[in-house]
């Protein structure tokens, strides 16, 4: 018996093993191609168009992944950064006249899309045309196109030109009626991440607050869009008033287009500025291809300097993070490499986060000091760097932010779920034996006692207390001041320079060319950081899970709609979080 035991072991092994190397062998494979067809050869012909499509550019950094196990390194470059390279190269390469932004949809933050203008303007200067088309404008996709020479659209489309909007969903009475509730403990009146498991009405200062944010959002917002188009602010806002943008002809009558018109009629157009006859193909390349056709030649290799661009984005959670999230362990581990190797002569740390974990945030803050000591650190703000956010910048030696950017939020929280009511209704009871007093800590099938919540309150006040403190520090303001500031209250870039919260107007390529200047380089390149490092084992695990998990996200949001699966996302993560949050309120999306 035990000899058919050992042999069926025997075999079960092998057969395990067989599909453990087939499964690890298929994901090398897979890496390996998506590394090679990301570099195939895309011969770039003269007389070139730059399909500027932008649908799979969401981050400011693509990021770069080390597997421990065979040294392997993958570096996607999809990241708004490249997009940027890629436009200014553009503008000197021969081959390239001009760029197209043809029905482009993107999930960027207006504060990438303000780059992207930006240097779509430096373009033009250079003699070169850039036009745009789509069947349909959403608001933030507009903002892009307004800097085309040339503006179409589609006969029977639209511009969703109508101002900005903030709903927040209030649950309180949900709770009530399911009996799960959250049992939250904040500080600041501002901090309204979780006014809505308190109570069913937005309160006066939320209101306050959200109404002056987006006040001045759209105050920048529509002054680009006037600039762009040479249109009155005053007009603008009339059109937006009255939807003066709902069809082609509205539009058109508004000076927001240039032209009625379908997509081939489109392309009769860059012909004509290209050149060719009616029957010949446009020479179309997109972004994405023109960035890994000209990465070698972007990279100064023989610069005797290199500034490093560390990129932390995303929500801050503890562990390694990764393209989407910001993780102690490559943040710090791309700070300490920046600061011993000599041929960095200075940092600058891109932040665009909502927060997350305030005591990862401080992990980062303390390394962000250690670093100061050696070189100096110069802050980027993106869409957003708010409470832990804001918590990691609040150090540097200058700090950038765009006036659209979201940053404040100086406050904290936490929240605990408990299933007390839905348990009673039924009979559920849960008994608990313990050694000491606080054993069991906190049941979520018992109400708070007033022990816990003492003890959790007393943690919220010794976090925020030191969070204003680190902020009166690093800013070199009163701690009293940085309190009346503070409280959870969410500001603008335009507003947070004027209460001292920032130096700077300006985006990444004004963080970098000041940290330049003031190391007293001139010949330098830039280093794109962190490199996030993952196992086979980890990846094995992602493959097995990936495809189910991808499929049942997909039927989900098509069941329920994106802007509802994002929802349901939101409320995850906050049902996840784990310890005192640092977080933003809520999440601001231009459309």
């Amino acid at each position: 018996m035990n000899f058919i035991k050992n042999v069926l072991a025997t075999f079960v092994g092998i057969i395990l093993f067989c599909m453990m190397s087939f499964f690890l062998i298929l994901i090398i494979g897979v890496i390996a191609s998506a590394g090679s067809s990301s570099y195939a050869s895309k011969t770039i012909k003269n007389n070139s168009v730059i399909k500027l499509d932008l649908a799979d550019v969401s981050n400011d950094y693509g990021g770069s992944v080390f597997i421990k196990e065979f040294e392997y390194n993958e570096t996607n470059n999809d990241g708004l950064i490249n997009v940027l390279q890629a436009i200014e190269y553009a503008k000197s390469d021969d081959k390239i006249k001009g760029i197209s932004i043809e029905n482009n949809y993107s999930s960027l933050g207006l504060t990438q899309r303000k780059a992207i203008v930006e240097q779509l303007e430096n373009f033009k200067k250079t003699g070169k045309f850039v036009v745009a088309y789509a069947d349909n404008y959403s608001q933030g996709e507009y903002y892009l196109a307004s800097v085309a020479d040339t503006v179409y659209m589609n006969p029977m489309g639209s511009i969703d030109f109508k101002g900005l909007a903030s709903e927040v969903l209030y649950m309180k009475d949900l709770q009530e009626k399911t009996g799960i509730q959250m049992e939250v403990i904040r500080h600041g009146k501002y901090k309204s991440a979780v006014e809505p498991f308190l109570q069913q009405n937005m309160s006066v200062e939320n209101r306050e607050q959200l109404t002056v944010l987006l006040n001045s959002i759209w105050e920048s917002f529509v002054g680009d869009v006037s600039k762009n188009r040479n249109i009155p602010v005053e007009t603008l806002n009339n059109v937006a008033t009255n939807l003066n943008a709902r069809n082609a002809n509205l539009a058109l009558s508004n000076k927001l287009i240039d032209k009625i018109a379908y997509l081939d009629q489109y392309h009769s157009g860059i012909k004509k500025a290209l050149q060719l006859k009616a029957d010949e193909d446009i020479n179309e390349v997109e972004i994405l291809d023109y960035i890994n056709q000209i990465d070698l030649k972007l990279k100064k290799i023989s610069a005797k300097d290199q500034i490093a661009v560390i990129f932390a984005q995303g929500e801050i959670q503890s562990g390694e993070g990764s393209v989407n999230t910001i993780g102690e362990k490559s943040i710090n581990r791309a700070l300490k490499e920046a600061r011993s190797n000599d041929k960095i002569k200075a940092v600058v740390l891109r932040v665009n986060s909502p927060g997350g974990s305030a005591l990862t945030s401080d992990i980062i803050w303390r390394e962000i000091e250690l670093t100061k000591k050696v070189k100096p650190v110069i802050v980027s703000m993106g869409d957003v760097a708010a409470s832990g956010g804001y918590y990691i910048a609040c150090n540097a030696n200058k700090i950038f932010a765009e006036p659209n950017t979201i940053t404040g939020s100086i406050g904290v929280f936490g929240m605990i779920p408990n299933f007390k009511k839905v348990a009673d209704k039924y009979g559920v009871n849960a008994e608990t034996v313990k050694t000491h007093e606080n054993a069991n800590g906190y049941s979520v099938f018992e109400d708070m006692t007033p022990k816990y919540r003492e003890t959790v309150t007393e943690s919220i006040e010794i976090i925020y207390d030191t969070f204003i403190s680190r902020v009166a520090e690093g800013r070199k303001m009163d701690k009293t001041k940085v309190d009346e500031i503070a409280q959870g209250r969410v500001w603008t870039g335009t507003m947070a320079k004027q209460l001292g919260l920032v130096d700077e107007l300006g985006n990444l390529d004004d963080a970098i060319t000041y940290a330049a200047k003031l190391v007293k380089t001139n010949d330098y390149k830039v280093s794109l950081y962190p490199e996030y490092e993952i196992e086979v084992a980890d990846m094995f695990r992602k493959f097995l899970g990936m495809s189910v998990s991808t499929v049942g996200q997909d039927a989900i949001k098509k069941e329920i709609g994106t802007e509802n699966y994002q929802l349901l996302q939101r409320m995850n993560y906050l049902k996840q979080s784990q310890g005192v949050q640092a977080m933003l309120p809520y999440h601001l999306n231009i459309n």
